[in-house]
């Protein structure tokens, strides 16, 4: 492996061989997101996964005989550096799920990708992202909608999440750009693939003060089957959801069903009554499982945004800095950045570590005034 190194000398060697053990591990056949991360917790690396014999490998829950031999193929080393390779010469940032630039709201997630490709500007750990979503074939009403919730959405200094489709998509994040507030296409694409190909102009916009990002390697074809992959990373990113405009089936509606299951806040815009693209969204309204959007007011007080005067920006709540924390450490004091107060079980199965563990954790961060505990085993912020 050091030989590869030793001929591409231009790219950091230490920043390299970390990268380069997890981007394989990524690569490897028959693994997926949950097994990665398996695996590192019980190696305590990706590299030192690699260097664990197979039959430690196979005492690992779910890592059966296929995996373990496929890890053994030093051809994923090959092909892992060779992303690392096209990364550096198209200045894409490779954002693996233990980096500091890695979204935390998507670490919270079971199912998030644990490599992600992100190329522009933007702050993915900003204080507050929105998702706004809604169907191919839009109205001008929607389109006044949208224009209008962006516009809104200028003084809380805002991320915004959508998908870069055709229809509302592409007006939100086109809206931003107008109004001088970042966002993000999620692709489900590679990187270097803009689909739709009519969107590329935008998306080389967006990238300056906002970015493109998405968990298909370089050259990976659109295909059906991605889509929903990519509407559960834009409803992970998102601290609220608002679908605009949605017929009864579509990507809309499939993202605001990952919001909800990811309990995070969902809005839809009532529409006409019969009118296709209003039907979504009253669907979800009439079965509980979005809130009535009518202004911007709703999300904002749902959301606690409300703040005195019109200064929003001078006046965010104090960011965490986690380079103190150990991984796990950093894990549970994003889940309890991001929410008000949690349950001792609900942190567990959100941050992935044991009960037992996380009692001694919490015991530890308790000592140190990081946080609170309070009745009923919760936990806040301190």
């Amino acid at each position: 492996m050091n030989s590869i190194f030793e001929k591409n000398n231009h790219i950091s060697m230490s920043n390299s061989q970390d990268k380069l053990y997890q981007i394989a591990l990524t690569l490897i056949p028959k693994i997926g997101d949950v097994l990665v991360r398996q695996l590192i917790s019980y190696c305590g690396s990706a590299e030192q996964a690699f260097k664990t014999p197979i039959p430690k490998l196979l005492k690992i829950p779910n890592i059966g005989q296929v995996i373990a031999q496929n890890m053994q193929d030093k051809s994923v080393l090959e092909n892992a550096w060779k992303i690392i390779q096209e990364a550096d010469k198209q200045e894409v940032e490779l954002l693996f799920y233990t980096d500091k630039n890695y979204p935390n709201r998507l670490k919270q997630l079971y199912d998030s990708p644990v490599l992600m490709y992100y190329k522009g500007k933007a702050d993915l750990n900003i204080q507050r992202t929105v998702a706004i979503v809604g169907t191919r074939q839009s109205t001008e009403y929607g389109k006044q909608i949208t224009e209008h919730i962006i516009q809104e959405l200028t003084q809380y200094n805002t991320l915004i999440i959508s998908g870069l489709a055709y229809g509302i998509d592409i007006l939100a994040h086109k809206s931003c750009l107008k109004n001088n507030i970042p966002t993000i296409g999620v692709m489900a694409s590679g990187i270097d693939l803009i689909y739709p190909y009519q969107h590329k102009n935008t998306s080389i916009q967006m990238q300056e003060m906002g970015g493109i990002l998405t968990e298909q390697t370089f050259g990976t074809q659109p295909d059906p089957r991605f889509f929903p992959q990519r509407n559960r990373i834009i409803a992970g990113m998102a601290d609220v959801t608002i679908v605009v405009e949605a017929a009864v089936k579509g990507g809309a509606l499939i993202t605001a069903e990952y919001a909800n299951n990811y309990h995070r806040d969902v809005f839809a815009v009532p529409g006409q009554i019969g009118k296709s693209f209003s039907e979504g969204c009253n669907k979800i309204i009439k079965e509980n499982k979005a809130q009535i959007f009518t202004s911007i007011k709703d999300v904002i007080e749902a959301m606690n945004w409300d703040m005195e005067g019109n200064n929003i920006n001078k006046n965010q709540a104090t960011e965490i800095d986690f380079s103190n924390f150990t991984e796990e450490e950093s894990a549970v004091m994003s889940l309890l950045h991001n929410n008000q107060e949690m349950h001792i079980d609900d942190l567990a199965w959100k941050a992935q570590i044991h009960v037992a563990k996380l009692s001694s954790l919490l015991l530890n961060l308790e000592f140190q005034g990081h946080i609170k505990s309070l009745v009923g085993k919760k936990y806040k912020i301190g």
